[in-house]
């Protein structure tokens, strides 16, 4: 039998980190594969991909070209390219680099085994980017993990069709993971000591599954109850949440949900209502302020990041101010943040962009140093207080214990014994931007 040996390398959202970890699970469990750190030791390839920014399609190319002479010398090494940017440029991929093996997309990584063997069958390429819906979570193995901290997709795709945005071109419509699954792979994970969750999806709160037949139903409110009733987790996340999608019900569930942290990703992208207009967000700004406010009579601790698209097309210096103002007013915590990128194929690439580069980066600098402020005033709050940490793993960085606060703050400490898998206090004592220094102080109680 072949030793196979996979190398992958991720870019790009924790969408392609948690594929990237189902496509060793599925390698593992089909084709006996061990997994190497060193591509030089590897005979089969893996790059999965990103389209969201622009110069992905080079970012590609550059690192399919460092790979070249690895199948030069060794013709029976497999490369396969997934991911968003395979699945929008499809064969095109073969036009400038002829040695690729494979090409996949989002929706048919499960489906590499039998395409590695094919290909070494019959000595020849194969292309599938197609949209197959729910079959590859019905290929996923039960997940083996040490960590304490675990993604979970629980949907995908997107309905919205942004005007900026590749995603529902390169991921597909929305397709919801049957609830049970979902169920089962946490319940699973919480069994090998995960105690904290972080679901994810393009529009995660717009999760809604239905078996029509069966008249079996789930909503995102629905699915974060049955989550929290499971023994053993402790914290629930979610990524990444559309305004649109944000009702009365999910705010409310706030309200009975203690393991929902106080922290949350809700991107706005900007703060004009004309430029909201324009990427077709379907809200204004005074809707997501009332999401906001609405969140905030609930958990009056909780800190929201949110992301931002800097120089969208005809975007004015009133457009841009009116971002900085609702930075300020609504006090967000730490943010993403991005010059406009055209993406081949989207409605936004037919505008016309008449901002220069150097305005762009001049506003995206501005716009840095307030999230930076922001980021530093919420940090430097937390020196003196107690926090509570679930404790990841030793840092290899300087040696120290490292964990999350609930506020998605990485703290690290000092501790005399192994408490990796535990929550502990610790008093705050140092703060960086992103990360804090802490003193230990006890084990959390169950």
């Amino acid at each position: 039998m072949l030793n196979n040996k996979l190398y992958i390398k991720t870019w790009g959202c924790q969408m392609n980190e948690y594929d990237s970890s189902k496509i060793i699970d599925i390698m593992k469990k089909e084709l006996n594969c061990k997994i190497t750190k060193s591509v030089q030791n590897a005979n089969i390839l893996i790059l999965n991909t990103c389209s969201i920014r622009e110069k992905a399609q080079e970012k590609l190319f550059h690192q399919l070209g460092r790979w070249k002479n690895l199948k030069k010398n060794n013709p029976e090494i497999i490369i396969g390219v997934g991911g968003c940017v395979a699945s929008q440029e499809g064969e095109k991929i073969l036009k400038r680099a002829y040695y690729i093996d494979i090409i996949f997309g989002p929706q048919t990584f499960h489906r590499l085994p039998k395409m590695i063997y094919k290909v070494r069958k019959f000595k020849k390429y194969l292309i599938d980017i197609s949209f197959p819906k729910i079959e590859k979570f019905k290929s996923f193995p039960l997940t083996k993990t040490k960590n304490v901290s675990s993604f979970v997709t629980i949907m995908e795709g997107c309905n919205k069709y942004c005007t900026y945005c590749i995603v529902p071109y390169t991921r597909g419509k929305e397709i919801s993971r049957p609830y049970k699954d979902i169920i089962l792979e946490i319940k699973n994970l919480s069994l090998q000591g995960v105690k904290e969750i972080h679901l994810l999806g393009q529009n995660v709160n717009s999760y809604n599954y239905r078996n029509i037949i069966k008249q079996d139903y789930c909503n995102f409110t629905k699915l974060l109850k049955m989550i929290s009733k499971i023994k053993n987790i402790k914290r629930i996340r979610f990524t990444t949440s559309h305004p649109q999608n944000f009702s009365d019900d999910l705010i409310n569930i706030y309200k009975k949900i203690p393991q929902l942290v106080s922290f949350l990703h809700l991107p706005v992208q900007s703060g004009s209502d004309r430029i909201l207009s324009l990427m077709k967000r379907r809200y204004n700004v005074n809707e997501y302020i009332q999401i906001i406010n609405k969140l905030k009579n609930i958990r009056p601790n909780i800190q929201i990041s949110s992301d931002f698209i800097i120089g969208f097309p005809s975007e004015t210096k009133k457009d841009f101010y009116d971002t900085i103002s609702l930075i300020l007013d609504i006090d967000l915590d730490m943010s993403f943040s991005f010059i406009y990128s055209a993406r081949p194929g989207t409605p936004a690439s037919k505008m016309k962009d008449n901002i220069s580069i150097n305005e762009k980066k001049e506003r995206l600098h501005l716009l840095q140093y307030y999230l930076k402020q922001q980021t530093k005033k919420f940090s430097l709050k937390m020196i003196n207080t107690i926090q509570i940490v679930l404790v990841e793993g030793i840092s290899t960085q300087n040696n120290q214990y490292f964990g999350k606060t609930e506020n998605n703050r990485t703290v690290f400490f000092t501790n005399d014994y192994n408490c990796i898998g535990e929550f502990v206090n610790v008093k705050i004592i140092d703060s960086y931007l992103y990360s804090l220094y802490a003193k230990f102080i006890s084990v959390c109680k169950n």
